[in-house]
């Protein structure tokens, strides 16, 4: 069997570089988890997303020297490519491979040629003889190539277009000699990247291995901390302690460390820039709890609405700024379906996921009816009517039309734009709100979701306003959101009219 082979040959290298330098290599379980499926008879791809430090760039140097040198696959003049972003990256693959070959007996190191110049080439001259290059992300630079053995290593990392391209023109080449493509990386920051798309819409042929843990747990959470690093339980890379120690460090920090923690050490899908998201995902998630520690509804509320336009969502926010309480829904048209709607917006099942927990509904055909619509979304309220509702003033007319039909034209509505000014307030008012702690709401994957697409655009007088932070995000509950919280903010700032005294 050829992973068996694989894991045998591995296991006769000697560790390169670190505090077991010359030590015989040995296989983490996980390690060989990986090999044993992606050298699987009738796979093509194999994919790894694991937590840096796990030593996935240099299992996939290994093995890239196992093929180089025909160990499982006799082919004459073998072609192996180690791709990655910029060169510069692809020399740390590279690197292990040379550290490999050093650790190999004299006799075997005189087969290899290695090449450091303008180029970055291992030439193998037994057995077939086998040639190991190093790319950048420029697909043009391998077209007509015919590779045995491919390592496209940080893919979260490439530069969407190039990376596409040159990803596109590998695979296309592997299919000539019965290559396989080797796909490793820690998580990318959004489910529209390429890498997320390989985990989670794989094709056939491809065998998928994915180290995250579940979403919303504390940074410095140590059981989660392993799910991501499965090798800190083994002696590979980081110890459980460090791991603890930079996630404490990253949460007393915050803002892009602790973003940044989490995707790269915590293996998260979270974006690690921070200088114009919304909010950021642990200042969301310190407002979620639960749904039994909710407040009450009491007092006024505040409902923002965002009308989503033809084919799109449409999201509305209620907002209780006496208690803080806050509860969100969302709505899409029946054409397309949420699981093809999900597909085409790269979120996989998360839409069809919402509608089960009763985040998202779906009304209408090609469009949501919005009087039928804004109706359905006060009977939420069992029978109260909001205090005012807060809408897109460049949506006037339709808004009007709406309420009309739901019956709440007697319902103060408050008119504000997405714009520098409206929004630039409205954002402060949210922030402030949420930071103060004045925020409770349940945990949300519709608000989860909004909130990770959800960025400011900001002019040169430091004015923020909402935008999406991908083309296909769906932002329309945290727009919502914000207008509710913003206006709830207002109206609990505003003095309480004390009655006229009556003189007698």
């Amino acid at each position: 069997m050829v992973a068996e082979t694989v894991i045998g040959f591995l296991e006769t290298l000697k560790i390169p570089e670190g505090p077991k330098a010359g030590e015989p290599l040995r296989l983490a379980e996980y390690q060989k988890a990986f090999v044993r499926g992606a050298m699987a008879p009738g796979i093509m791809v194999g994919c790894l997303s694991i937590g840096r430090g796990n030593a996935k760039t240099a299992l996939s140097a290994g093995i890239a020297l196992g093929s180089l040198m025909g160990v499982w696959d006799a082919q004459p003049r073998r072609e192996i490519l180690m791709a990655a972003r910029n060169r510069d990256q692809a020399k740390t693959a590279f690197g292990f491979m040379v550290g490999f070959i050093n650790g190999l007996s004299e006799e075997d190191q005189g087969l290899f040629t290695i090449r450091r110049g303008s180029r970055l080439e291992i030439e193998y001259s037994a057995n077939g003889e086998g040639l190991a290059r190093c790319i950048a992300a420029d697909g043009r630079s391998i077209l007509g190539g015919a590779p045995t053995l491919a390592i496209l290593d940080e893919r979260a990392a490439w530069e969407r277009e190039k990376g596409d391209r040159l990803e596109d023109a590998i695979l296309s080449g592997l299919g000539k000699r019965d290559g396989r493509a080797l796909i490793i990386s820690t998580s990318a920051p959004d489910d529209a990247n390429t890498f997320s798309r390989w985990l989670d819409e794989p094709p056939p042929g491809t065998f998928v291995q994915e180290h995250r843990p579940p979403f919303g747990l504390p940074a410095d959470d140590l059981e989660s901390l392993l799910i991501a690093n499965p090798g800190a339980g083994e002696g590979i890379g980081a110890s459980p302690e460090w791991l603890v120690a930079q996630a404490r460090r990253a949460i007393a920090r915050g803002g892009s460390a602790l973003s940044s923690f989490r995707n790269l050490n915590r293996n998260e899908r979270v974006s690690s820039e921070s200088r114009s998201v919304l909010c950021s995902v642990d200042e969301w998630l310190s407002a979620e709890c639960a749904p039994d520690d909710l407040p009450e509804r009491a007092g006024p509320c505040a409902l923002g609405v965002d009308l989503g336009g033809s084919r799109s969502m449409s999201a509305a926010a209620f907002y209780w700024p006496d208690t803080g309480r806050l509860e969100a829904v969302g709505t899409f048209p029946g054409a397309p379906g949420l699981a093809d709607r999900g597909a085409a917006d790269g979120v996989g099942d998360r839409y069809s996921q919402m509608h089960d927990r009763g985040e998202l509904t779906v009304m209408g055909e090609a469009t949501v009816p919005p009087g039928p619509w804004l109706a359905e979304v006060v009977r939420r309220l069992d029978g109260g009517q909001p205090a005012c509702i807060c809408g897109d003033r460049f949506r006037n007319a339709e808004f009007i039309e709406a309420m009309d039909k739901a019956g709440l034209s007697r319902v103060p509505v408050i008119w504000r734009g997405f714009g520098w000014k409206d929004g630039s307030e409205d954002i402060e008012r949210f922030r402030r709100a949420l930071f103060d702690g004045e925020i409770s709401v349940a945990p949300s994957m519709l608000l989860r979701s909004a909130f990770s697409d959800a960025i400011t655009l900001v002019d040169p007088a430091n004015n923020h306003k909402l935008a999406k932070g991908r083309s296909l995000g769906r932002i329309d509950a945290a727009a919502a959101t914000v207008l509710a919280v913003a206006q709830g903010a207002r109206m609990k700032a505003t003095p309480e009219r004390k009655p006229k005294v009556a003189w007698l």
